[in-house]
């Protein structure tokens, strides 16, 4: 019946996922309350009153530490599959997997360089 076969069952967790949160958006629009008003145009910061601009400039170093994490966090995603077949991969794959790590080395010596991963 499909062509790929063993796929039968991930197809309906998809379906079901897909029905979940459609059905999810959907209860949302028709049970959520419609009141317009001054209290709801309001500014909502922990129930106080928001103090200064909201336009302020954040320092880099937030932004350089999201992204290197971002960098390792697709490493693991990227690698776990790797490691689980890595019996029928084979000597090709092991050398591409070394170097996607070496890639990613030279890349956490350059930002440690740069001093990307100092919060001071």
């Amino acid at each position: 019946m499909f062509v790929l076969s063993g796929y039968e069952y991930f197809l309906v967790f998809l379906i079901v996922c897909s029905l979940v949160a459609g059905a999810a958006i959907g209860l949302s629009f028709v049970l959520a309350p419609r009141r317009t008003g001054v209290e709801r145009a309001l500014t909502y910061e922990s129930g106080m009153e928001p103090i200064g601009a909201a336009w302020i400039q954040f320092n880099i170093r937030y932004y350089m530490f999201a992204l290197v994490f971002v960098v390792f966090d697709v490493e693991t995603v990227f690698l776990y599959p790797w490691a689980v077949a890595f019996n029928q991969l084979g000597l090709l794959a092991f050398v591409e997997a070394l170097v996607f790590i070496g890639i990613l080395v030279v890349a956490l010596v350059y930002a440690w360089r740069k001093g990307a991963l100092e919060w001071s």
